[in-house]
């Protein structure tokens, strides 16, 4: 994950050679910027590592892993599943890869022997019908669509009806793209949350917003928006094994308190995977 991030900070680390005085930490600050840490986190980050006083830069190293593991999410990671139907909702800005991590997903959950079942409610396009529908089909999972220009709360509010008749033990939801910015697209997002509480008799559903990893820190502006109009349960980033900006996840992480839960590593349908925070941190730091 993330290769290009690891170049970065790789090819930075390794180029700060002790003795490490305070031009170390300064280069230090600049290395873990330049990765799309942001320069807040940074800071901390840089801090944290001078108050152990490591002497070498092996012990700098060690320092730096655990002052950036702990200060991602402390949130479980592990998708809420246990409600019938569990629901997951995904939404996101046009092109962060909604769809796609629908599709993986499903396919992910009915080789794990549950009965997904996916509910296309992104009604502003048909063609983003016809592509969630393909998605389910590649998957091998049954789909209900709704039509284009029909209200996607209702949309979601009969897929939950039909997988409770049913006996689909998961739901997944796929949303129409829209801005941070689309205050009216906003309120009606704000709304399908309201209406699958009310299909789920008051249960809670996972909420995640799909966030593409190309995109860097511009992604926590968008999820600052997201979260005020509906509370952000996890964050699905995609797209992180062609990013240089990896670095943006600890970020995220940091300010909302929110975990990436899952990640997309690639085009097939396999490709998408838990996120371990500790394994992603050694990936960035280790020399």
């Amino acid at each position: 994950m993330g290769e290009r991030t690891r170049a970065v900070l790789a090819a930075g680390l390794r180029s700060l050679s002790p003795p490490l005085e305070a031009g170390y930490y300064e280069e230090l600050e600049a290395v873990l910027v330049s990765a799309d840490i942001g320069p807040a986190v940074a800071a901390r980050l840089t801090a944290a590592v001078r108050a152990t006083g490591p002497r070498t830069r092996e012990e700098a190293e060690a320092a730096l892993i655990q002052a950036a593991t702990s200060t991602m999410s402390p949130r479980s990671r592990e998708l809420d599943l246990t409600a019938t139907p569990a629901c997951l909702l995904f939404y996101g800005v046009n092109g962060a890869g909604k769809t796609t991590s629908v599709g993986k997903l499903a396919h992910q959950l009915k080789e794990d022997g549950r009965r997904p079942l996916v509910v296309a409610a992104d009604t502003y396009r048909a063609a983003g019908i016809e592509q969630m529908v393909e998605w389910a089909v590649r998957a091998g999972v049954p789909s209900v669509a709704g039509k284009p220009g029909a209200d996607p709360a209702a949309v979601v509010f009969d897929g939950l009806q039909l997988a409770k008749s049913r006996g689909h033990g998961v739901v997944l939801v796929d949303t129409a793209g829209r801005l941070q910015t689309q205050r009216n697209l906003l309120e009606e997002l704000a709304k399908v949350g309201r209406v699958a509480t009310k299909a789920l008799d008051g249960a809670t559903f996972e909420s995640l917003l799909v966030l593409d990893a190309i995109l860097g820190l511009s992604n926590l502006e968008q999820a600052r928006a997201f979260n005020k109009a509906i509370p952000i349960t996890g964050l699905v980033l995609t797209k992180l094994d062609g990013s240089a900006k990896g670095g943006s996840v600890i970020a995220i992480e940091s300010e909302l308190g929110v975990p990436v839960k899952l990640v997309g590593v690639g085009e097939g349908i396999d490709d998408i995977a838990p996120f371990d925070p500790n394994a992603f941190v050694r990936s960035l730091f280790e020399s």
